[in-house]
This record gives C-alpha cells, sequence and structure tokens, in this order.
C-alpha cells in the first residue's frame, strides 16, 4: 500500500497527550476530521502505526490533535518529528489547483528565462499562502510563494514548476 505525507508531529501541547502538527495538505479538514486514521512513521517504529483522531483545533499556522491511542504527554513524547500518512487511495480531489502536494515535492523549478533554480522540497502551508520551500545547491532554500505573480506554470507530468524572477525573493 502506497502513502501520502499529510503533516508532521512537530511537538506535545499540554499534559493530556495533545500533538502540534505541522500540515503538508491542502484539505485538513478532510485528513483530520475527528474518527479518521492517520498513520504514524517514525524511526522507532518497525512499521507505520494507526491513529484515530478524538480531536482537532487549529493553533496558528498549525493543528492541535488529539489521539484516541495516546492519553498523556508520555506517550506522544517520544514521536516527536514523526511524518502522518494517509493511504493513496483516500486522495482527496482538488478541481481548482489540479495537482496535489506529493506531486509538487521533487518537482524541477526553473525560472520564466529557462534558469534552472533548484527542486522543491518541501510546502509550508501558512494563513496567507502556501510557500514552496526550493532546495538549490551551494546556496540556501529559496521560499517561493504560491501566488500568481511568482507561480507562473506547473506541469505535474513533466515535474517542472515555471516561476517568475521577482526582486526581494532572495
Amino acid at each position: 500500500m502506497e502513502f501520502l505525507r499529510v503533516g508532521q508531529f512537530v511537538n506535545t501541547h499540554g499534559i493530556r497527550g495533545e500533538v502540534k502538527i505541522r500540515l503538508n495538505t491542502d484539505f485538513p479538514e478532510q485528513r483530520f476530521a475527528v474518527g479518521k486514521q492517520v498513520w504514524l512513521q517514525h524511526p522507532k517504529l518497525a512499521n507505520k502505526q494507526a491513529l484515530t483522531i478524538a480531536g482537532v483545533r487549529k493553533h496558528k499556522s498549525a493543528l492541535l490533535i488529539r489521539f484516541q491511542e495516546w492519553t498523556n504527554i508520555n506517550q506522544a513524547e517520544p514521536f516527536k518529528g514523526a511524518g502522518l500518512f494517509v493511504p493513496e487511495e483516500e486522495v482527496v480531489s482538488d478541481e481548482e489547483d489540479g495537482f496535489f502536494f506529493h506531486q509538487i515535492i521533487g518537482c524541477q523549478v526553473v525560472t520564466t528565462e529557462g534558469e534552472q533554480i533548484g527542486r522543491v522540497k518541501e510546502i509550508l502551508t501558512l494563513p496567507a499562502n502556501d510557500v514552496w520551500v526550493v532546495s538549490r545547491e551551494g546556496k540556501g532554500d529559496l521560499l517561493l510563494p504560491y501566488i500568481e505573480d511568482v507561480i507562473k506554470e506547473v506541469d505535474v507530468k513533466e515535474r517542472v514548476v515555471t516561476m517568475k524572477w521577482m526582486e526581494g525573493l532572495e
């Protein structure tokens, strides 16, 4: 079974096992609804572990989630940094954009002039807009806001993102 990353466990919150999740999905309401299952992947686990969502609430640009399987901080603490996944067959369609986060990560980024910039390594979901983190060889990461003025074309088949270079991006 193939899995898609939908979030990352970044920290604990309180003593009752609630955790802070950084999102890697355009559909947090569907992915992290009460009663849904997500799969935890962490180096301390031989296999992915299923967790059932018991409670969820927004907290800044992240979510605070309580899992049925964890009732205190000591159960959650060892898994900080873990990825959260859902089975690929649970893909939520996105007719507006026509692509998903997992299709963008790894794409080559080029400018409208044809200059090679790097590869998308991560997508940050922020309140104003998503930011695509581009890994560049020999340079620091480039943060590209996902807005019309910057991202001009996304070709998921060819795995290429075309961007317009604007002053202040670097």
